[in-house]
């Protein structure tokens, strides 16, 4: 890296001033402190804490429990034991609660992806009568509470023939007024109209404009927005609850059925809830190191 003294002597003092306000901006050249690593280490015991807390509740049974009510943070070997007493739950079948949740989640993410895309391309590239106040309308809806839907999206479901079907699920979930925020802000930023325009110069379809120019700028923030609504459909808990019940629930539906079965059987929840939460765990471990790379790339394109 070219020293601030030798760019002065080359370029002047303007642009050694520029450089070094540019540096500090970024970062160059220092370390991280005490403090950084103090609040660093404070921010990761605090989020892995409760995974922590929630393994020790599901590793012991509830006499020991009962006994001391504060968990010992040595795990007590019960894990496994009440992990195959939820997956032989006679309330609840945890592998359908499973199968439904995994599907719900793939479907949805997809959808929301590509639709979120389409639109936010749309809104962020063309011009036409209307694309504020429709785009405007679109986030405002974010300000509507999901309980006031409920009531008629429930009585649409009953008249469609959907209750107790995870179509009642896919359905709603398909585009969110979320993503296509994000994907408008993030192309808007990202995808220059000089690349669309010079694309559509060439005669490039309208389509292929979209997937050979818009949609490798716009991969980094999809691949959030997938994340994002995976993790929203996985733990959804709410409107699957409702719709759908016992017959055919999801994963977070199926513990709170085990939790009203046995009230008291913390252990058995909690080892629900574990069971719950590993798989994001899983995605968030498999899927972490590509998801911040495609978002150090998009910066930089941007």
């Amino acid at each position: 890296m070219t020293s601030l003294p030798m760019i002065a002597q080359t370029a002047g003092k303007g642009a050694a001033r520029a450089e070094a306000r540019r540096r500090a901006r970024l970062g160059s050249g220092r370390r991280p402190t005490w403090r950084t690593y103090t609040v660093l280490t404070l921010t990761l015991v605090a989020s892995v804490l409760p995974l922590y807390y929630t393994f020790l509740i599901a590793s012991t049974d509830m006499p020991h429990l009962n006994r001391d009510s504060v968990p010992s943070l040595i795990p007590q070997g019960e894990f496994l034991t009440n992990l195959r007493r939820v997956l032989d739950s006679e309330q609840v079948d945890f592998s359908l609660a499973l199968r439904n949740s995994l599907v719900i989640a793939v479907i949805t993410s997809v959808s929301v992806v590509f639709f979120a895309t389409l639109a936010g391309y749309s809104f962020s590239q063309f011009s036409f009568r209307g694309r504020r106040t429709l785009l405007g309308f679109i986030v405002a809806t974010m300000a509507v509470p999901t309980q006031l839907g409920v009531v008629p999206l429930f009585m649409l479901a009953t008249e469609l023939g959907w209750q107790n079907k995870i179509v009642s699920v896919i359905v709603p979930g398909l585009v969110t007024a979320f993503g296509v925020f994000w994907m408008t802000q993030y192309l808007d930023s990202a995808l220059p109209r000089e690349l669309v325009e010079a694309a559509r110069v060439d005669g490039c379809s309208m389509l292929r404009t979209f997937w050979s120019v818009a949609w490798p700028a716009a991969r980094p923030a999809a691949a959030m927005l997938a994340l994002f609504t995976f993790i929203g459909s996985w733990t959804n808990f709410f409107w699957p609850f409702i719709v759908l019940g016992s017959g055919n629930p999801t994963l977070p539906v199926a513990v709170a059925l085990v939790k009203t079965s046995l009230t008291t059987d913390y252990p058995l929840l909690l080892a629900g809830v574990a069971l719950t939460t590993a798989p994001l765990l899983l995605l968030f471990v498999v899927t972490g190191r590509q998801l911040v790379t495609g978002i150090m790339q998009g910066a930089l394109k941007g």
